[in-house]
């Protein structure tokens, strides 16, 4: 795998599990309590545009491959599919605390919920599922409390602030400080591949206004075009909301860039399928 040779290992890590190959972030490695990974497109059985592990089942994929990458998915993690609980994602920043009565939702189970952004929990067991094809990927571990977050972040989501919704929902839910929080901000679309039009650009102006933010994230080209840093965005959210600096961890690997080896809507056009990140609390 050279694809991401020219990068420190600091910040990702490249693995691989028979024909899988996988994602995981060193911040949360040391964190022994949880297990994670993020998907490549390498290791499932899809075919054509969804080649080869395409974790959605609603872009036109065969549900029986789909399965079977689920099922690849959770050896990887040490867990059975139906300890797996999925999101439904609509950009919204709508949370939804998860426990064992959810087990299998978005995989054996049919969800009983919609327009959920983000999952939370603190039972040992349950896995967090989220989706992605160029949007931001949020993780999220109380190292104290041991409770966990797994959030989708496009740029609706971030103008909106879903990391700061999801450090309040940690702090209501389990009694969450941020300063006790490590977070990750996983690969996705990078500000060179990531042109927006004058009204997305004025959204992120009105709120991003203290001194120097909007010179941070945004970059204009003219003629109504601004190249949009969704990174610098979200470690900004992420930072206001309490988690100290050297607690947030941004990946650096654009999903536009590398879309050989990760979806990309952008890249694509959207003919793609589904990336996944997967966060669980193993009970050690």
């Amino acid at each position: 795998m050279d694809w991401y040779r020219h990068k420190s290992d600091m910040r990702v890590r490249i693995n691989q599990a028979g024909e899988m190959v996988y994602l995981t972030f060193p911040i949360l490695e040391g964190q022994k309590q949880v297990n994670h990974l993020f998907t490549t497109r390498f290791g499932g059985v899809s075919e054509g545009v969804y080649s080869s592990m395409n974790l959605s089942y609603t872009r036109g994929d065969r549900e029986e491959a789909v399965d079977e990458n689920y099922r690849r998915v959770a050896a990887v993690l040490g867990c059975d599919v139906e300890d797996m609980v999925c999101s439904d994602q609509t950009h919204t920043t709508n949370l939804r605390v998860v426990g064992r009565a959810d087990r299998g939702k978005g995989v054996t189970e049919k969800k009983d919920y919609r327009d959920v952004d983000g999952l939370l929990t603190d039972e040992p067991g349950i896995y967090l599922a989220t989706f992605f094809a160029d949007c931001v990927p949020l993780y999220f571990v109380d190292t104290r409390k041991s409770a966990i977050a797994l959030a989708h972040s496009g740029w609706r989501g971030t103008v909106a602030r879903m990391g700061r919704c999801v450090v309040e929902k940690l702090r209501e839910s389990y009694g969450t400080d941020p300063a006790d929080i490590v977070a990750v901000i996983g690969p996705s679309i990078c500000r060179d591949c990531y042109e927006v039009s004058e009204d997305v650009a004025q959204a992120f102006s009105e709120a991003f206004r203290k001194p120097g933010q909007e010179r941070e994230i945004l970059y204009s080209k003219g003629g109504g075009k601004y190249q949009l840093d969704l990174w610098r965005a979200n470690e900004i959210v992420l930072a206001e909301a309490g988690i100290p600096r050297e607690r947030i961890q941004t990946t650096d690997l654009c999903t536009c860039h590398n879309s050989r080896c990760l979806f990309s809507h952008r890249a694509s056009h959207g003919q793609r399928g589904n990336l996944g990140a997967f966060l669980g609390l193993n009970g050690n």
